[in-house]
């Protein structure tokens, strides 16, 4: 169930502004995320957060204070925090003897959880034990899927999806090679073991015009377990994916390229008749005298066949 906002009608320039702001848009930019502690959340539970906030900055807010909550139990504050703060992604972290080291991460459609997957941090090294160069904030990451599972298991697709969701910034058209600088790699496994890993991109001299590629971990390294899911219904989750009419790129008729790229156009015409066709007037292209009889007699000659021909069909 999601929650129920009533709707005010703004009495103010300021206010009709935020309201406008709060509104779907077509093209939207990057997704907000906020980070809360949960029920008695451990200390490497609360680090493994931190991390994830210091990878999604700025587009993130992180909530010190604890939450005596369980959101798969009732996820009420989770959606009236989204909907304050504007986002559309959360996580929260807890800790319990059942449930040790407990990493909540999810999402919402129209300010209701649309997501919720639950992970277990079975080991981890923080981004403060790597003791080397990190990137700049906000760089838009490489993101890397290793193994199978990714696309055989139902709720590992939907983590997927949700993992592009959280590191996804905005859209670009072009890739320049210099402006890869971050790779975020997670490897999958049959058991339900999911491997974080943090990468700073080297492009080193290669003698060639392609540099060759090193990889420096930067952290955090985190060794995720599957636990518990709450994923939408497929009819929910295909509405949340639908894209506006106005994003879709129209379609050019009669236009294709050949095998070398060339673009091809098709025109298609009337039937032109090419003796009555409207040419530049000039002397040397006038009809002669006899040319126009001729043209005068065949006129004559098809209008008689015609009245011939009316004639035989009213009979």
């Amino acid at each position: 169930m999601g929650v129920i906002q009533r709707i005010k009608k703004p009495t103010t320039r300021k206010g009709k502004k935020v309201l406008l702001s709060k509104e779907p848009k077509a093209i939207e930019g990057p997704k907000q995320c906020i980070f809360l502690q949960g029920r008695n959340p451990s200390e490497r539970a609360r680090k493994v957060l931190k991390d994830l906030y210091d990878l999604k900055k700025p587009d993130a807010a992180f909530l010190s204070r604890k939450n005596d909550f369980v959101p798969f139990e009732d996820a009420t504050l989770i959606e009236k925090l989204c909907y304050k703060k504007e986002a559309a992604l959360f996580g929260v972290s807890s800790h319990s003897k059942k449930r040790p080291h407990n990493i909540i991460l999810g999402r919402t459609f129209n300010y209701g959880v649309l997501d919720m997957i639950e992970l277990g941090a079975d080991n981890f090294k923080a981004m403060s034990e790597f003791h080397n160069m990190k990137v700049l904030a906000g760089i838009k990451p490489c993101l890397l899927f290793n193994g199978p599972a990714w696309d055989l298991n139902q709720d590992l697709k939907r983590l997927k999806s949700l993992f592009t969701d959280f590191f996804h910034r905005e859209k670009v058209e072009t890739i320049r090679l210099q402006g890869l600088e971050h790779a975020l790699s997670f490897t999958a496994t049959d058991d339900g073991n999911i491997y974080v890993r943090s990468y700073r991109i080297l492009l080193k001299k290669s003698g060639q015009r392609t540099p060759r590629v090193e990889l420096e971990e930067i952290g955090p390294s985190i060794d995720f377990k599957l636990r518990r899911t709450k994923l939408a219904s497929e009819d929910l989750f295909k509405e949340a994916c639908r894209v506006p009419r106005e994003v879709k790129p129209l379609t050019k008729k009669n236009i294709s390229k050949d095998a070398f790229g060339t673009k091809l156009g098709r025109v298609h015409m009337g039937k032109q008749d090419i003796q009555r066709l409207q040419t530049r007037k000039m002397k040397g292209l006038k009809k002669s005298a006899e040319e126009k009889k001729e043209m005068l007699l065949k006129r004559k000659k098809a209008r008689k066949e015609a009245k011939i021909a009316q004639a035989i069909d009213g009979q």
